[in-house]
C-alpha cells in the first residue's frame, strides 16, 4: 500500500511538472502543437521502453473491446486543454480545477460501476476539495478587484 501511495504522489508531482512544461510550450506555439509534441515524444519513449522490456503487443490484444482504447484520445484532449488553461489561469488554479474534476468524476464512476467505497468520507473529501477551489477563486477575485480599485500614482 505504501508503494501505491508513493507512486500516486510521484505521479501527481510529475503531472504538475508536465503541465508547466507543456504550458510553456503552448505559449511559444499553440496548445495543439504542445499536445502533439508531448504525445509524439511520449510515444517514442514508451515504444523504446516497450521494446526493451517486452510485451509491447501482448497476446490477446485483438480481443480487447475497442472502447478500452479510448484513454488515448481522452488523454490528448486532457493534455491540450491543460496546456491551454495553465498559461491563462496559472499552475495552482489549473491543478485545483483538474483535481476537482477528477474527484467528482471519480466518485461518479465508482458509484456507477458499483465499486465499494466509503461514501461518507469520500463525500466529505470531495466537498473539502470543492470548498478549497471556491475559497481560492474568491481570494483571487478579491485581489483582482482590489488591484483594479487601487488608485495609481
Amino acid at each position: 500500500m505504501t508503494l501505491a501511495i508513493l507512486l500516486a504522489c510521484s505521479a501527481g508531482i510529475l503531472i504538475g511538472i508536465s503541465r508547466q512544461i507543456n504550458g510553456r510550450l503552448s505559449l511559444s506555439t499553440s496548445p495543439l502543437i504542445a499536445s502533439f509534441w508531448n504525445h509524439l515524444i511520449g510515444f517514442s519513449f514508451l515504444t523504446v521502453l516497450g521494446l526493451g522490456v517486452g510485451d509491447l503487443l501482448p497476446t490477446g490484444v485483438g480481443q480487447v473491446p475497442w472502447y478500452d482504447f479510448l484513454g488515448g484520445p481522452v488523454g490528448v484532449v486532457f493534455v491540450a486543454a491543460g496546456s491551454w488553461v495553465i498559461a491563462r489561469i496559472g499552475a495552482v488554479n489549473t491543478a485545483l480545477m483538474m483535481i476537482g474534476g477528477q474527484m467528482v468524476s471519480g466518485v461518479v464512476l465508482d458509484l456507477a460501476l458499483s465499486v465499494p467505497t466509503a461514501l461518507g468520507p469520500t463525500t466529505i473529501g470531495v466537498v473539502l476539495v470543492l470548498a478549497g477551489i471556491a475559497l481560492s477563486q474568491g481570494k483571487r477575485t478579491q485581489g483582482k478587484r482590489r488591484a483594479e480599485t487601487t488608485p495609481r500614482p
